[in-house]
This record gives C-alpha cells, structure tokens and sequence, in this order.
C-alpha cells in the first residue's frame, strides 16, 4: 500500500478531509475526527480504528502495533505496507472511516450525507 493509494482510498469516503497535524502527519478527518493517519515523508506507516473485537487479534499479526497515544481507543499501527493485503486495507480503511463516523453528532452526519 503506497501512500498516494492509501490517499485515494481515503478521499474516496464521503466527506473526507486531510489535514497536515504535528508538522508530519497526514490526516485524513471526517467531520473534524481522524480516522487515518501517516508520515507525510519517511519509511510506510498508517495508524487506524479497529473494530473492538478485533484489535487484540491484530496486534498479534506481524507489522501491526497498538498505535502510541491511541491504543487504549482501539487504534493499530500499521509498520509496513505488508502489515494488510490490498483488500485487507480497503475493508480497514473502510471500517475506521465508519467507526469515526458512527460517533458524530446526528447534525454532521446529516450534512456529510448531504441530507437537511
């Protein structure tokens, strides 16, 4: 997974936003909440929202770390671009973005969707 593919699956969501934040980091926000981040410059890494259930069993798999600041909110670190297949980082790119999503306020929800 290159950066510029991560990018485009990311952008892709509805609503999406990114951000540079600590002078390094692409972030890529819906409604003003991360659901992705990566280094801007240096060596592949990505940290994202897992599902509950599954974030221990995804510490366990090689590449993949509870993410620094963000474990304890269910976050992993992807070290390596082989820490997931292709498919594997559409369905968890996905799935971070709808985890993030599900906790907005009704109101933002309404406008990322387009509806009054």
């Amino acid at each position: 997974m290159h950066k510029e593919k991560l990018r485009a699956i990311c952008l892709a969501f509805p609503g999406v936003t990114e951000d540079i934040k600590w002078g390094h980091d692409l972030c890529f926000l819906i409604g003003g909440k991360m659901f992705c981040v990566t280094g801007v410059d240096g060596d592949f890494s990505a940290s994202l929202k897992v599902a509950d259930e599954e974030f221990e069993l995804l510490c366990e798999r090689p590449n993949l770390i509870p993410a620094p600041y963000l474990a304890r909110h269910k976050w992993v670190l992807a070290t390596a671009e082989t820490a997931f297949s292709q498919e594997e980082w559409a369905h968890y790119l996905r799935q971070s973005y709808d985890l993030v999503f599900e906790k907005l306020p009704a109101k933002t929800k309404k406008e990322i969707l387009g509806k009054s």
